[in-house]
């Protein structure tokens, strides 16, 4: 059953970002594995309709947040007015309290904006006016951000993009796909026809399968490997931490389950490490950058399977 949910589900996200399967499957597999989703990538290939297709199809509350400069933590969160009736202050929450929230151009926000999402990503609960409210479950940030080089852009802290389960890139499409978004409908209008596949309670149970995938001891010995060559390589400003290690895990699992397995394999945690990585390893050498799918080529080179 649970299978052919996550067919029906990928198949529906398919038809609408065209000759993407690769980054689709990673994004279903980080909310799968309860993780936030961060895309990185030009203006105009399709970020945020991604976002809104995968809340559509899943039946979760959708919420939008476009993040500019002059944006306040107040805006995400929410903020308490005076109520003369009750002559007391009443707490009118922000978009944050929402089930999917998507910080589009997330880097266009001042540090301390950004900072709003942080204990939100972490915690999922939100503490404010001195008082801490817990976020509908389930709860994910998708956020999207354009390249670092463009202008009126913050980079996003190490604290904060470590809070991203993964970071994907969607790309150009290939000409094929290119010419079928050309001829076809207008993507919004099949957003808006896309019928939810399962509700917030199902996805719960997904989540719950995903997080029970067996993972063997050889398994667990080769993410531990992984890790910690990064840490001794001298190529890396620092290598990847046991969060890190959990991530690679979680999201291994969730892959495994949208494959239809109950288990684990190496070529699982193989297909997800790019995107683990990408906003993690940051080499010592700025000059002789790669992207992540080079990166994840050396580590996978390096360390042996068990």
């Amino acid at each position: 059953m649970q299978a052919l949910q996550l067919e029906a589900i990928l198949a529906d996200i398919n038809r609408i970002i065209l000759g993407k399967e690769r980054p689709i499957r990673l994004a279903l597999s980080c909310l799968l594995a309860r993780g936030h989703l961060l895309i990185e990538d030009l203006p105009g290939v399709g970020k945020t309709t991604l976002a809104h297709v995968l809340a559509r199809v899943l039946g979760l509350e959708f919420q939008r947040i476009q993040f500019t400069s002059d944006m306040l933590p107040a805006d995400i969160i929410g903020v308490s007015i005076f109520d003369r009736d009750s002559a007391s202050f009443h707490f009118h929450p922000g978009p944050v309290f929402t089930q999917v929230v998507l910080a589009d151009e997330i880097n266009r926000a001042t540090p301390k904006a950004q900072s709003a999402l942080l204990e939100a990503m972490e915690e999922r609960q939100v503490t404010a006016e001195g008082k801490t409210r817990p976020l509908p479950e389930p709860f994910f940030v998708i956020a999207t951000q354009n390249p670092t080089h463009q202008i009126g852009t913050f980079p996003l802290p190490e604290s904060q993009l470590d809070r991203f389960l993964l970071r994907i890139e969607l790309g150009y499409p290939d000409p094929a796909a290119e010419r079928a978004l050309l001829a076809g409908t207008d993507r919004r209008q099949m957003v808006a026809e896309l019928a939810p596949r399962i509700d917030p309670i199902q996805l719960i149970a997904l989540q719950r399968s995903a997080a029970t995938i067996h993972a063997a001891p050889a398994l667990i010995d080769y993410i531990q490997a992984l890790t910690a060559y990064t840490r001794a390589a001298p190529r890396w400003h620092a290598g990847l931490s046991p969060r890190a290690g959990l991530s690679l895990l979680a999201v291994a699992r969730a892959w495994a389950l949208l494959a239809g397995r109950d288990h684990v394999l190496p070529e699982d945690v193989q297909a997800v490490l790019p995107g683990v990585i990408s906003h993690r390893l940051r080499p010592v050498d700025d000059a002789a950058r790669t992207d992540a799918d080079t990166m994840a080529a050396q580590l996978i080179e390096a360390v042996p399977l068990p």
